[in-house]
């Protein structure tokens, strides 16, 4: 309880390419607006459009994408 929160590093200019952590798509542009972000474990995860909109229900439900 009394460990600071560690804020993300926000990427610089070369490193905006992000990677589903489901399936393993690309993005080389950063994450598209129909991209899924969820905060697990402290570490941000991006789901694409596909694996998101299969797991919908999951997502909403707030089950860790293990779980799913």
């Amino acid at each position: 309880m009394d460990q600071p929160t560690p804020h993300p590093v926000p990427p610089g200019p070369e490193d905006r390419t992000v990677v589903c952590a489901r399936c393993g798509t690309r993005s080389p542009e950063g994450a598209p607006i129909t991209w899924t972000c969820s905060v697990e474990n402290g570490v941000r995860e991006y789901f694409c459009h596909d694996c998101a909109r299969a797991n919908i229900r999951a997502i909403e439900g707030r089950l860790d994408s293990s779980w799913w």
